[in-house]
């Protein structure tokens, strides 16, 4: 038996080809699958429970993938929901989700898989020693996890199963790892556990792992002994070199990949070209070990309030590393005069936009920029003594002198109010791992029915 796996997309509101996406229904895959969240812009989505994409863009890929499900019959699957996968955004799925199919006059089950985790809860399983560190990890106790505004577990391949069993034509999963909503049906009809790993990991970023990687599409076949996969697109090509490499990407061991339940090795992994556009894959061995789920976590790190000038006077953009270094020591002194507050009580940083921005210290190639950027980043308890430190600073930003023999130069600001309050600013604070009896324990399924 073949368990035929459609992945549309690297992530839902990223795009996909549509003439690729049409290919992939008319070779009649058994689930589409879909990932809908990461880590990769930082902590803001989990901290506030928030998607980063656009609702018209998520809602707008995703009524073309609910026709595409309606068209082959199949599970349509979304994992991470709105971008984090917490419970509100499952939810904020939801709602679009039963939009679409009220104008596609589309009567459907939905299942929601529910990932997020209570404070109370994690305290217990932490005070009974069900939680255990990952590496890097910052220490936790019961007055960190008091302060997350989000905690969520990353599901395996074991809820989305759940989720499968209960007939949904459309599952929207809370935070799931990203192989975990390919595999589940694979394992669920017996397939190699090793190849279902593992091609999952291969087809996670959709047609990353191809010659083409902005069309999406591809498509997974599992079997007995392995799998193949085939970029839907006609001008891709996933070639031996392209599938193996895709190994590297967001893993620290190329060759070892954790899951809830286990971990996947691929070190006697065979790759073979089936044709210019095909590839076959077998060897890979799945080792069962306890079963954990990761567990992710954000809090408040305080509040922020970013200013910005650019620097064109030829003498500035030369010496701006040391312009902002006297800057900075001036500025603490005016604010401890000014605010009596301490340099520990706030953070104020300025990165230097064409010099060293990305990098700071560790950046080791220099240029001769026409401009420099000098982005302010004022980090304090509350979200008013931010923003009264980003209005004292702003005369300074604006004029303050290289040397104090000089006259007062003048820089500019690309917007007036030259400062912005952003809000809260979240940090991850768990990278841990929760140890389960049973795996649905942590986990919630809700089944709704939409009627045209």
């Amino acid at each position: 038996m073949t368990t035929r796996v459609l992945v549309p997309s690297g992530v839902l509101g990223l795009g996909f080809d549509h003439a690729a996406l049409a290919r992939g229904i008319a070779a009649r895959p058994d689930i589409i699958a879909i990932d809908g969240g990461s880590t990769d812009s930082g902590p803001f989505s989990l901290g506030a429970g928030q998607s980063k994409y656009a609702r018209a863009a998520t809602k707008s890929e995703w009524r073309a993938l609910m026709l595409a499900r309606a068209e082959a019959g199949v599970p349509l699957v979304i994992g991470t929901c709105g971008t984090c996968g917490t419970d509100s955004t499952v939810d904020w799925m939801y709602d679009i989700t039963a939009e679409i199919a009220a104008e596609l006059g589309q009567s459907l089950k939905i299942a929601r898989l529910y990932c997020s985790q209570s404070p109370i809860s994690v305290i217990a399983a932490l005070g009974m020693g069900q939680i255990a560190p990952l590496t890097p990890a910052p220490p936790i106790s019961a007055e960190a996890l008091g302060q997350m505004t989000h905690i969520v577990a990353l599901a395996g391949a074991e809820q989305v199963q759940a989720a499968l069993a209960t007939g949904a034509d459309i599952i929207l999963c809370g935070r799931t790892t990203d192989t975990a909503i390919i595999a589940a049906l694979p394992l669920l009809r017996g397939d190699h556990a090793g190849g279902a790993w593992h091609g999952a990991k291969i087809a996670e970023c959709g047609a990353l792992c191809s010659t083409n990687p902005t069309t999406g599409v591809i498509m997974v076949d599992f079997d007995a002994a392995g799998f193949s996969v085939e970029p839907m697109a006609l001008d891709a090509a996933c070639t031996p070199h392209s599938v193996s490499a895709h190994m590297l990407y967001e893993n620290a061991d190329p060759f070892i990949l954790h899951e809830p339940g286990g971990h996947l090795d691929v070190r006697g992994a065979s790759y073979l070209a089936l044709d210019a556009r095909r590839v076959r894959v077998e060897g890979s061995i799945w080792q069962p070990g306890p079963y954990t789920v990761k567990l992710e976590g954000a809090r408040i790190a305080g509040y922020q309030t970013t200013i910005l000038a650019s620097l064109r006077a030829p003498h500035y953009v030369a010496h701006a590393k040391d312009w902002v270094a006297r800057l900075t020591a001036f500025l603490h002194a005016d604010i401890a005069r000014k605010m009596a507050l301490p340099a520990e009580s706030y953070q104020l940083e300025f990165r230097l936009i064409g010099v060293d921005a990305t990098l700071g210290a560790m950046e080791n190639r220099s240029a001769e920029p026409v401009e420099v950027g000098v982005l302010g980043l004022i980090t304090a308890q509350t979200q008013a003594i931010a923003a009264e430190i980003g209005k004292l600073i702003n005369p300074w930003v604006l004029h303050f002198p290289l040397t104090a023999s000089e006259e007062l130069p003048t820089f500019a600001f690309p917007y007036s109010p030259a400062t912005t309050d952003r809000g809260p600013l979240y940090e991850f604070a768990l990278n841990h791992v929760l140890h389960l009896a049973d795996p649905m324990s942590a986990f919630r399924l809700v089944l709704s029915e939409v009627t045209a």
